[in-house]
């Protein structure tokens, strides 16, 4: 009998346009990049790759492997930290990053249609002279698209919110080639059953996004940063709970430990003082940005703080950021050949100090070399660990301090993942944060969408 994966490339190849313009690729060389993301789970390669120009692309080729039974890999920027992209089952994955144009942009209703292939550095300079722009910052240059799978945050989600926030309406291709439009291009629409927010952090598991309406925002006319160095992490974190309690407009507020910083000295022969730090981003205009600056002085100032540096001008505002925008490369770099093993995690800011003091505690009963970083204002940080893929006793060590750590965030109150997702990495925890009925439903919809469980196999949902 001819193996399915011949079968589904025959079909593939013989599609004609305009049902299928894309390429279809199997070279070894291809096949390792799309089952290979920035985690460490070990690479699991596809049979195939699909890239897709269009619409009609992705509908081609889920029709064909919905036919076949095969499985679908929804792929962007390859930027996943849980494995995502990984092909448990083989099959087929689909790469989207040609699709990547801004469709619309409407700057009166301020929103912007876009193709789910598009960077978010690609929108971002599209946007740059019609004075607005799109906030949702996750640190790593993916996809629109990804970033809707995977419903990401960042560094300026603590004001502006997270993926979910600021999508207005998606067109989804689902497993059988059909496809659908959630949601409006305007704000408020409250009608029906919200289907948008079925599909965003469902990580292609239930569909292949293709467009996305976002909601954008106006560029700030003046921007203020400040770092505030601390003697020890609970002084930081103290004064970072208090800003957000006396409801400081920050714009960003971020957590970086003093290994990160030094690991950044080592890297780039700066100048920052090795301390745990808060940097901070005020957006507005230059009267309010700067009592906002002065009320965190005063904050820092009664929770002891060593220094407290600010910059206005743009160059010097990049100087001061450094240590946060360069920390995780640098951390790996402390290590030749280490490999980052990164856990984030997110709780209420009331048990942000205490679920970080007792990580770190626990942390230091091992020899396992770490650092932290975080995005405070919602009660998110990461713990990066930099191991040796070859040394099992690093990664058992890791993979354990991660479980202890999804399991003390769920307990206060928390969640096992703030914004990497949780692909196949995060699956055990799902279990422990999700009730039994709710996972049942999660399941219930999986079968309705996808009955032959074509979409992203092995990610999410517990089987």
């Amino acid at each position: 009998m001819e193996p399915v994966t011949s079968r589904v490339y025959q079909s593939l190849s013989q599609l004609k346009s305009p049902l299928f313009r894309g390429s279809l690729l199997t070279s070894a060389s291809v096949l390792e990049r799309h089952g290979t993301d920035e985690s460490y789970h070990a690479a699991r390669i596809p049979d195939a790759v699909a890239v897709a120009s269009c619409e009609g692309d992705v509908q081609a080729v889920l029709r064909t492997c919905s036919d076949h039974g095969f499985p679908v890999i929804p792929y962007g920027a390859g930027t996943s930290l849980e494995g995502h992209i990984h092909a448990l089952r083989g099959g087929l994955s689909l790469d989207v990053a040609d699709m990547n144009s801004v469709l619309s942009v409407d700057p009166d209703e301020m929103t912007a249609t876009v193709q789910c292939g598009i960077l978010r550095s690609q929108l971002d300079n599209y946007l740059r002279d019609t004075g607005l722009f799109f906030p949702v910052d996750p640190g790593a240059d993916a996809t629109l698209g990804g970033m809707i799978s995977t419903s990401a945050s960042g560094t300026t989600t603590v004001r502006y919110g997270r993926m979910r926030d600021n999508v207005l309406g998606l067109k989804v291709v689902l497993p059988g080639g059909k496809k659908i439009q959630t949601g409006k291009e305007r704000r408020g629409c409250s009608s029906a059953v919200d289907l948008t927010s079925m599909f965003i952090g469902a990580e292609g598991t239930l569909g292949v996004v293709t467009e996305a309406t976002l909601k954008l925002y106006p560029r700030p006319e003046f921007s203020r940063s400040t770092v505030c160095t601390f003697q020890s992490m609970e002084d930081a974190i103290r004064t970072s709970v208090k800003i957000l309690q006396q409801g400081v407009g920050v714009s960003r507020l971020e957590f970086v430990d003093e290994t990160s910083i030094q690991a950044v000295n080592r890297a780039y022969q700066s100048w920052h003082e090795e301390k745990p730090s808060l940097f901070l981003e005020f957006q507005g205009s230059e009267t309010s940005t700067k009592d906002e600056a002065e009320t965190v002085k005063a904050i820092a100032n009664k929770n002891d703080v060593i220094d407290v540096k600010t910059a206005t001008e743009l160059e010097d505002q990049k100087k001061l950021w450094h240590a946060r925008h360069n920390s995780y490369y640098a951390i790996l770099a402390l290590r030749k050949g280490g490999k980052g093993v990164i856990s984030d995690a997110c709780v209420p800011i009331s048990r942000l100090a205490e679920c970080i003091r007792e990580t770190k505690e626990d942390i230091a009963d091992t020899n396992i070399f770490s650092a932290m970083i975080g995005h405070v204002g919602d009660g998110n940080f990461h713990v990066i660990f930099v191991v040796d893929l070859n040394n099992l006793d690093e990664i058992r060590t890791a993979k354990e301090i991660t479980s202890r750590l999804s399991h003390r965030a769920i307990r206060m109150g928390g969640t096992c993942t703030g914004e990497h997702g949780v692909g196949m990495g995060k699956i055990p925890y799902l279990k422990a944060e999700c009730d039994a009925t709710s996972l049942e439903l999660m399941r219930t919809l999986k079968k309705t969408l996808d009955p032959k469980g074509i979409m992203n196999p092995g990610k999410i949902i517990p089987e």
